[in-house]
């Protein structure tokens, strides 16, 4: 069965973006067009937190030693994958798509896969661990023929 048939919608995200895409023609020919944008600023994890890391008291006396500092940037990364699947799983009761590809680099795949629902992931046609949020969608159309074709 081919895998980009009309209506198929193709998620292209990373940490920081996401285009929602839906097929209009088919898989030889695919027409993506974009249904939904999504983003967040995520600035870097120094510009997010709030002083030096803290340090806790150990069993000695005078002892102290380092806590190991919160990553607020990949906090925000993990928020926005559950974000992204959230969005799926109110399309998907919707009734907007019974099919999906979802593009993204492989850590950003595990997170959202750790945040989809059952009815969303029983959609995925198939996954591409790439990172393709800035590529023109033309470029986008021409990847998934390549690789899905």
């Amino acid at each position: 069965m081919t895998t980009l048939t009309q209506g198929t919608w193709v998620l292209v995200a990373d940490g920081e973006k996401a285009l929602f895409l839906r097929n209009d023609l088919d898989a030889e020919t695919p027409d993506l067009n974009v249904v939904r944008l999504q983003s967040q600023d995520n600035p870097s994890n120094r510009d997010q937190s709030t002083g030096p890391q803290g340090r806790r008291a150990d069993g000695g006396s005078g002892q102290r030693s380092a806590m190991e500092e919160t990553d607020w940037h990949q906090l925000a990364k993990e928020r926005f994958a559950h974000d992204l699947a959230e969005v799926l799983y109110r399309q998907v009761h919707k009734g907007a798509f019974d099919r999906l590809v979802v593009v993204a680099p492989p850590h950003v795949l595990g997170d959202l896969r750790d945040a989809m629902h059952k009815e969303v992931a029983d959609r995925i046609v198939a996954e591409l661990p790439k990172t393709l949020t800035n590529h023109p969608i033309d470029k986008i159309e021409a990847l998934l023929r390549a690789e899905l074709g």
